[in-house]
């Protein structure tokens, strides 16, 4: 136990008494190399580079062994918590490496046949997935929800390993993410499922993630009887079960709870559907004594959430539309990329929000595009992120149609694509 312990403080966010920098090394899917000598070829190249501004990653070795058996380095999460990210010195720091490969598989689907039909009721993830991989940078927030959510998981976790009593201290590994449609709720569950799998891959071999279908569940199954439900739950019980696993119940739009209680009190529902829902419940507060599970869930409509499931929830976090700050990281991003690709092109150089604040937002030839980039920003606010990170390809299309532009041109066209996105906005409020 004392060595678990150990590794526990190693691989978690929040151990105040040592401020510890997270490595996460992506091994080539092909690579049979042993976790050790990587560990030792990585210590050296952070040896060599010690000295790192924020978060960086390697993408380029000068060692052979590196170059053939590992993808990318990356330091990460350095400014979760960093109000004033500041240099960091990894020689002074506690560096933990987390080594790890994907799963290309992609999700399989979870059936449950029954006479007349065969209800896919989740879908089915091993991770880290292939299909995660970068997810958790993509998505941007104001207040330090990453860092927060991060910080529940390593107390649910400790608190579990030192055994502490739970009818004296209760917690319950649920966490409600609440919130507009399109601000990335389901989103972030799942990547927060795949960062702690890579998180905490000395303590567990692999991680599953179950997405629960919820319109399946609460609509289809309310003329069977709750044996449906307990079967979908038995075959999560089964990956419980193996204790070399970390698994994540994800349930989307919880408030379908809400609704089927409601219908059956307003009797337009059988009343087998009540039965289903309390079914689930029962099942959650099952599956939730274990210490490898976490339960995941999201809701649009926060006034609409079943009290019942309500008080089950840890964590209600709630999860709006970006801020003109946030906005600026998410285009920033984008423009990243598409230089990258060389859509934009030539190359230039832009600068930080937190440049622009170092220089007082002065414009000159240096921060010109830069200042461009954060009007456009400001005048974003109220778009989702779902919507901000589709409006660089609809510049693209509707505004420039053409195999690469100038960043002026391109800044042009997404400032033109934001006013057209706020006019279609107007239209379609005006049928509602």
């Amino acid at each position: 136990m004392d060595e678990a312990v150990g590794d526990l403080k190693q691989a978690l966010p929040c151990v105040a008494e040592s401020p510890v920098v997270h490595v996460e090394v992506l091994q080539r899917g092909g690579s049979t190399a042993k976790k050790e000598d990587i560990r030792q070829s990585v210590s050296k190249l952070l040896n060599r580079h010690n000295i790192v501004f924020g978060d960086y990653t390697w993408t380029e070795f000068d060692e052979p062994f590196l170059t053939r058996n590992v993808q990318s380095v990356s330091i990460v999460d350095t400014e979760l918590k960093a109000k004033d990210p500041q240099p960091i010195d990894l020689s002074v720091r506690t560096v933990v490496l987390h080594i790890f490969q994907l799963n290309e598989d992609g999700p399989s689907s979870e059936n449950l046949e029954e006479e007349t039909e065969n209800i896919i009721a989740a879908n089915h993830w091993v991770l880290p997935a292939a299909e995660f991989h970068g997810l958790w940078d993509s998505l941007v927030y104001d207040v330090e929800v990453k860092s927060h959510l991060l910080d529940y998981v390593t107390t649910t976790l400790l608190f579990s390993d030192r055994n502490v009593d739970s009818t004296l201290i209760t917690w319950n590994r649920v966490v409600l993410l609440h919130g507009p449609p399109g601000t990335g709720k389901t989103s972030l569950c799942k990547a927060l499922a795949q960062k702690l799998t890579i998180r905490l891959s000395s303590r567990y071999r692999y991680g599953q993630l179950i997405e629960i279908n919820s319109h399946s569940l609460f609509s289809k199954w309310f003329s069977e009887s709750g044996k449906l439900v307990t079967r979908m739950f038995q075959k999560i019980q089964e990956l419980i079960d193996d204790k070399e696993a970390l698994v994540f119940v994800l349930i989307d739009e919880v408030e379908s709870l809400t609704a089927a209680r409601n219908a059956c009190r307003a009797g337009t529902e059988p009343s087998d559907a009540i039965r289903v829902v309390n079914a689930v419940l029962t099942q959650i507060d099952q599956i939730k004594r274990h210490s490898n599970v976490v339960i995941l869930t999201t809701s649009n409509i926060t006034e609409k959430i079943d009290v019942a499931f309500v008080d089950r929830a840890d964590i209600k976090q709630y999860i709006g539309p970006p801020s003109a700050a946030a906005i600026f990281k998410i285009y920033l991003s984008c423009v990243e990329e598409l230089m990258k690709c060389q859509i934009i092109y030539p190359r230039q150089q832009l600068l930080t929000l937190r440049e622009l604040e170092m220089i007082g937002f002065i414009e000159n030839n240096v921060s010109k595009l830069s200042l461009l980039l954060s009007e456009i920003s400001r005048k974003s606010e109220g778009l989702s992120g779902r919507v901000l990170r589709k409006l660089p390809f609809l510049a693209h299309a509707l505004y420039i149609q053409a195999p690469s532009v100038t960043i002026e041109g391109f800044l042009q066209a997404l400032s033109r694509a934001v006013d057209k996105q706020f006019e279609e906005k107007k239209k379609l409020s005006a049928y509602v």
